[in-house]
């Protein structure tokens, strides 16, 4: 049987009780899925009240360290970039960061995640992305065109075959929904449209033709084409 891991008090209970938590999942090697202890049993181990170890459970479901479903016992949670998205988000809000800033790194990360799409995608992966790039030149309104361009770099980020990339992107997303169409805005023109359309359909065909090379330099011009005046814009007002 699994023991609970004990380790002297550290701050307040309810942050001692937490780390207790993530100790127990560590020492015992446990895996997304695989149950945990009852608030109970952690209570009686760590000397704690129930109502300070309900407590650390519900800091870690919001975390999604952990899983906490009515009517079962709490099991190890599954990565989720939604945690990322809000710690993000907020920093953006707060101007600790600038949305720049956040676009400098997503064109960082999009460029390699790209370029390990080429070289391990399965032919299932690149369809998804062949299509999203389909779906996009043939979206007429901004809801379905905002949703296209997430899907399609979100299934390339997928197709890297790094999960935490996905991750990544996807923390991008509700940012993502307020810059898409910003940036199509910007692209006034049926010419300019057509260019943006047109690179994504490179980005995806590159993939699907298992050339790495071609497939990141472009996502480059994705970048550069596509977002370069919403982002130098970001920048200048950031200052």
């Amino acid at each position: 049987m699994n023991q609970i891991a004990i380790r002297p008090p550290k701050g307040s209970l309810v942050e001692t009780a937490t780390q207790a938590v993530r100790e127990h999942i560590r020492t015992n090697s446990l895996k997304v899925g695989d149950m945990l202890p009852s608030e109970g049993s952690f209570a009686t181990e760590l000397g704690v009240s129930r109502p300070v170890m309900r407590e650390a459970f519900h800091a870690l479901a919001a975390l999604k360290v952990i899983d906490v479903a009515n009517g079962r016992r709490a099991r190890v949670g599954a990565i989720d970039g939604s945690v990322m998205a809000t710690s993000i988000g907020h920093a953006v809000s707060t101007a600790q960061v600038s949305l720049a800033d956040v676009w400098d790194v997503r064109r960082t990360l999009e460029l390699r995640t790209a370029e390990l799409a080429a070289l391990s995608r399965s032919e299932e992966q690149a369809d998804a992305i062949l299509a999203a790039a389909h779906a996009l030149a043939h979206s007429r309104d901004e809801e379905s065109r905002t949703r296209a361009d997430t899907a399609f770099h979100q299934t390339i980020a997928m197709a890297s075959g790094n999960p935490l990339f996905f991750q990544i992107v996807r923390s991008f997303e509700q940012m993502m929904i307020v810059a898409i169409p910003k940036a199509w805005a910007g692209r006034a023109t049926t010419e300019e449209r057509q260019e943006t359309l047109v690179l994504h359909q490179e980005v995806a065909q590159a993939i699907a033709d298992q050339d790495p090379e071609l497939a990141r330099a472009a996502m480059d011009s994705h970048f550069a084409r596509s977002i370069g005046d919403l982002f130098h814009g970001n920048r200048t007002s950031s200052g």
